[in-house]
């Protein structure tokens, strides 16, 4: 085999996917307009166009909408923060020519930003795919150790197709020589 066929890399999507984008924003704009409806309660001045939120007392509404918007805003902060950092945002590497299996994400900025896990791949007793159905659906693949460990391969988000879990999971195990669970 030629040198591109024993390096297999898969990239993980991390955060920056448009759904998280979305929610951010929405939850921005939301806590932003609660924010401002409580401060125009307390103020007795419109700070938000085209409402009449001095019309609201400060105790109680005027004080909850200002926590709301205040909680909202430090939601969205978050959800951007995990954006600009893009964590969980990696890469599946399986190298066939070194026998190495290395997985690598981005976390949090600070001491474990970082996460390497490097595994032999003699160490991978077989390639498991968990599916299950029903009201939160979660379609994953695993790398199976012998000792029993079971190491995420798929990215976080919306399910894949089963068609398309099967046919990556298949493709993976047949790349790595090792069995394949969890598919009827």
């Amino acid at each position: 085999m030629d040198k591109m066929t024993q390096i297999k890399i898969d990239k993980i999507l991390g955060s920056r996917r448009i759904s998280n984008y979305f929610w951010a924003t929405t939850i921005f704009l939301g806590g932003l307009s609660f924010f401002l409806v409580g401060l125009s309660s307390y103020f007795k001045e419109e700070l938000l166009p085209f409402t009449r939120s001095t019309d609201l007392l400060f105790l109680p509404q005027g004080i909850i909408m200002t926590f709301y918007g205040t909680t909202a805003i430090l939601i969205s902060l978050f959800l951007w923060l995990t954006i600009i950092w893009n964590v969980g945002s990696g890469y599946n590497e399986f190298n066939r020519d070194l026998g190495i299996i290395t997985i690598f994400r981005l976390g949090f900025p600070g001491k474990n930003r970082f996460l390497q896990l490097t595994y032999q791949i003699n160490e991978i007793y077989s390639i498991k795919v968990n599916i299950q159905e029903g009201l939160t659906p979660k379609r994953e693949i695993y790398l199976k150790t012998n000792d029993k460990r079971e190491i995420p391969l798929t990215q976080v988000g919306q399910p894949m197709l089963l068609s398309e879990i099967e046919e990556q999971a298949a493709s993976l195990a047949k790349f790595l020589g090792v069995v394949l669970e969890g598919i009827n």
